[in-house]
């Protein structure tokens, strides 16, 4: 029941921090930034430098199943790209699983210890594989390469498929995104970028919060 928890909580939550830094500890500290302004769900991408510790470190202090609002978020790996690195960081703490394609091993990977997996597509041909092999939500990717009138389009054939588009997504689109019909959304680079030219990370909280302002309104 957790891995459904796990994808129910998610798009419940409709926002995923897709985060990217030169250090473990500046991730962390953007992924504390982030949780503080409202996202609480949270992707550390394996392309970060020791990017198992940043993982290990946040799965410790926070925690999807604690009652105390403060400390929950839920913390996933991105930038997956084989079913090592998916046991690797599932190991450190991960409670879910991205990568930029559908490689089938690491789907396998992550069913076998029912840990949810988002995996990027670009094709029919691709949502309708990672359906066959058990993907609950899958990541458009990337995502400024499409409008989100493509989610109709993927749902006229596929109306079953969930999916989350990733890149290129901004304040100015999210509401297009999310009425077009898709289940959450990846904030990338937007929401960091600004902090780090400027060397204030609490410009993380303020950008996450307005994320979770403009979800909240298209939601409604």
């Amino acid at each position: 029941m957790k891995k459904l928890k796990l994808v129910q909580q998610i798009v419940n939550e409709g926002v995923v921090a897709v985060l990217r830094g030169e250090t473990p500890d500046e991730v962390v500290e953007m992924a504390e930034q982030a949780i503080e302004g409202g996202i609480k769900v949270i992707e550390v991408t394996m392309t970060v430098p020791f990017a198992l510790q940043a993982i290990e470190k946040l799965a410790k202090k926070y925690s999807s199943t604690t009652q105390d609002a403060s400390k929950y978020a839920i913390i996933g790996v991105g930038t997956v790209l084989d079913p090592e690195t998916a046991r690797a960081a599932i190991l450190s703490g991960s409670e879910f699983v991205v990568g930029p394609c559908l490689n089938p091993e690491t789907v396998t990977l992550c069913n076998r210890y029912r840990i949810p997996v988002m995996p990027g597509v670009m094709t029919i041909q691709e949502i309708q594989k990672a359906l066959e092999l058990g993907v609950d939500i899958v990541k458009l990717f990337p995502g400024n390469l499409y409008s989100p009138a493509m989610i109709k389009n993927i749902k006229g054939p596929l109306p079953q498929a969930n999916i989350m588009p990733t890149g290129g997504v901004s304040l100015s689109n999210l509401g297009e995104w999310i009425k077009a019909g898709a289940v959450a959304v990846g904030i990338g680079s937007d929401l960091t970028t600004e902090a780090v030219k400027n060397g204030d990370y609490s410009l993380v909280a303020k950008k996450a919060a307005q994320y979770i302002e403009a979800y909240r309104e298209a939601k409604k």
